[in-house]
């Protein structure tokens, strides 16, 4: 991977942290790095068990990054979060995963209000 996709996908990383902490206002960072593992999220919050994969670029194959999501996430909920140059985030979840997602999305902001 080039030094330019790895700087896009650092900010991507940073811009997806800050809409999940403000959707739901929770503190979220970039988590990778700091995790250190391969299967470390790649923005973490305080959303409990959901695994958040970041895809910023123009074009994914979306099983592929949701397969990668549900390899990393263990047992936690996988949910990739994609966004393409001027257009808004979108959220990539398995159906038989929303009830679950859900649930998770509305304690956080219960606790946060």
């Amino acid at each position: 991977m080039g030094l330019r996709s790895r700087n896009k996908g650092k900010r991507g990383e940073r811009e997806a942290a800050a809409e999940v902490g403000r959707l739901f206002r929770t503190e979220a960072s970039r988590g990778c790095q700091f995790a250190g593992g391969d299967n470390s999220p790649d923005i973490r919050t305080a959303i409990a068990r959901v695994h958040f994969e970041v895809k910023r670029a123009e074009t994914i194959r979306l099983y592929d990054a949701l397969n990668q999501a549900i390899a990393d996430a263990g047992e936690n909920i996988p949910v990739v979060l994609h966004k393409q140059n001027r257009q808004p985030w979108v959220a990539i979840v398995r159906l038989d995963d929303l009830p679950q997602l859900a649930v998770q999305l509305y304690l956080t902001l219960a606790q946060n209000h």
